[in-house]
């Protein structure tokens, strides 16, 4: 039993024509669309909903859509299941998802990951005569998760998600865990993805693959089982940079738990299988960052210089960001808000750290923050 794994599946408006004839020899080539046949299973994340109508959600980020016609080219890869327990799902507000659901069944694509609260959380189980395998799809806590109030995607929940990898790890042979999570556009697992990854290794899970950082990362042997930190985009014509314009997926032998990684790189709007040169470079960059990730200490002095790179848009956020800030940032370049804050004092810095980090007061900001987003 050989199992495909892919990252991000979006059409965009650059290869929505593609997608709706059906023209996947275009879009993937023949070699990589070879490479799809071979295998008996093929897995991606549909990190859009599928649907004719816009009704965006408030959110941070893109709200991304896709025509209900584009699952004709989908369908033509030869899609087995479509993790849909993502960021995006929700973009387009319940409608969007019902939306999808519809006409992925209608297509009979199977998905994994979305629902109520009741359902949200429900594996997808592959026979193949002699292994049961189970396939677990979850989210981090953004802006598509299950409420209440609606259907949405399973999220990451410290408590839940592990007790429900223990119980399918005792329903099933070998389990894959879906995980959408870690920080965009980097490479590397930040300390507390890493301890959640592990201990879903700890609980059960033969492999891990995490998805939303759109671009490769590394991988590691824990235990008796692997982690998968990025694969970067499979189809997705949002950006043209060195983040997103290479990708890996994985060749998963369920006998033997062994991983082939296939690297593919970005073409404008398609996808080819990287040449050999190619392929060498970024297998290369692949491994090295994976024997890096060894040590805990790299792990976290690479995520500190990250992060501090990054904390200008956190601190600017927390305070409010003014018409005047928004465009003297675009005329400095993005220097006003890191300069805006350099100059963050060290006892409001300690203020939202204690905010951020104490749970009786993480609680209640987060709870008034609900309310003011829902009134």
């Amino acid at each position: 039993m050989k199992i495909l794994i892919g990252a991000d599946l979006v059409p965009t408006k650059s290869n929505e024509e593609l997608f709706v004839n059906a023209d996947i020899e275009k879009l993937v080539g023949f070699d990589l669309l070879d490479i799809l046949k071979k295998h008996d299973f093929r897995i991606f994340n549909l990190e859009t909903p599928l649907c004719d109508k816009l009704n965006p959600i408030v959110k941070c980020g893109p709200n991304l859509s896709a025509k209900t016609s584009t699952v004709n080219g989908i369908k033509k890869l030869n899609v087995d299941l479509l993790s849909l327990a993502n960021n995006h799902i929700l973009d387009q507000n319940e409608a969007g998802l019902k939306s999808t659901m519809k006409v992925l069944t209608e297509n009979s694509i199977n998905y994994v990951g979305v629902g109520d609260l009741f359902s949200a959380n429900k594996p997808y189980f592959i026979y193949d005569g002699k292994k049961r395998i189970c396939i677990y799809s979850c989210a981090e806590n953004e802006f598509s998760i299950v409420s209440k109030n609606n259907i949405g995607a399973n999220p990451f929940d410290v408590y839940k998600t592990y007790d429900d990898i223990k119980m399918l790890k005792n329903e099933s042979d070998y389990l894959i865990v879906l995980y959408h999570g870690g920080k965009e556009f980097y490479r590397y697992p930040s300390p507390m993805l890493q301890i959640r990854c592990r201990k879903m290794i700890e609980n059960g899970a033969d492999l891990v693959v995490t998805q939303h950082s759109h671009c490769i990362g590394c991988n590691e042997e824990y235990l008796n089982g692997k982690i998968v930190y990025g694969q970067g985009n499979f189809i997705f014509d949002l950006a043209d940079n060195e983040y997103w314009k290479t990708s890996i997926l994985l060749s998963v032998d369920v006998d033997s738990n062994d991983i082939q990684y296939i690297p593919i790189v970005k073409k404008a709007e398609l996808v080819r299988l990287a040449d050999i040169d190619e392929k060498n470079k970024i297998l290369s960059d692949f491994y090295e960052r994976s024997r890096l990730i060894m040590s805990s200490e790299f792990v976290e002095e690479e995520y500190k210089k990250f992060a501090v790179a990054n904390i200008s848009n956190y601190i600017c956020a927390s305070k409010g960001k003014t018409l005047f800030g928004k465009v003297m940032n675009k005329i400095t370049k993005g220097y006003y808000f890191k300069i805006k804050a350099k100059f963050y004092g060290k006892k409001q810095a300690v203020i939202l750290y204690n905010y951020l980090k104490c749970e009786a007061h993480y609680e209640l900001f987060i709870t008034a923050l609900e309310n003011k987003i829902n009134k």
